[in-house]
């Protein structure tokens, strides 16, 4: 039964909040419609997990907002065969979407209790393709690249060179980019060299931390 409410839950969400918004890919439809987002928050957050709108997931970070999620995978234009690069794994859930869409996801968190945590919850779900690593996600992952996508999941005030230099020829980078509080979503694609960039809308992320983004804010 309680298996039932959730996936209910679950199609009127894609239909209300996605679908009703624009977005049109099958497989990322699909793959909203498969992850249990539910699972990815504190089970305190359950009843909410299905709603328009981020949750936190603790150490000051949230899972995005479940239109978000579907609008960046879209705007990534994967047909299945890609090897994605996802900076900020957070609770895992926007990889566990990418990973029904794509072929690997190599996804880096600078927050060692969130990777472990989040690892944890994705063997348990056997989502086998992603591949985890803690690290600052400014700095990408040099050793796995080029990646044929780039999703960044926290705003930087500039686009990180790491990731234009780790992007493959024809590849495509969705990033937040801009101030503390506002940003710009852009879509960067790279072809024979040359960088185009546009700009998918207004949107709020949490900081993306680390060399080539904010600084971390020291306590006390």
């Amino acid at each position: 039964m309680q298996k039932d409410i959730y996936e209910r839950a679950r199609r009127t969400m894609v239909e209300t909040q996605i679908i009703a918004r624009g977005v049109r890919q099958k497989e990322v439809i699909d793959a909203m419609l498969e992850v249990p987002r539910h699972l990815f928050v504190d089970d305190g957050l359950w009843g909410q997990a299905y709603s328009d709108y981020p949750l936190p997931i603790g150490e000051g970070q949230t899972i995005s907002q479940p239109f978000m999620v579907a609008f960046m995978t879209e705007a990534l234009k994967l047909t299945g065969t890609e090897k994605v690069l996802e900076i900020g794994t957070g609770s895992g859930y926007q990889a566990a979407v990418l990973s029904l869409v794509a072929a690997r996801v190599f996804s880096v968190e600078r927050i060692p209790s969130i990777a472990t945590r989040t690892r944890k919850l994705l063997d348990k779900l056997n989502y086998s393709k992603v591949i985890i690593k803690i690290d600052d996600g400014t700095s990408g992952w040099a050793e796995e690249s080029p990646f044929d996508a780039i999703v960044v999941t926290a705003a930087s005030p500039e686009i990180p060179p790491t990731y234009l230099e780790q992007l493959a020829e024809g590849g495509r980078l969705v990033i937040p980019v801009g101030g503390e509080f506002v940003q710009d979503l852009l879509r960067v694609t790279k072809k024979r060299g040359k960088i185009t960039r546009e700009s998918l809308g207004g949107c709020r992320f949490v900081k993306l931390i680390g060399r080539y983004g904010w600084q971390q804010e020291k306590s006390g």
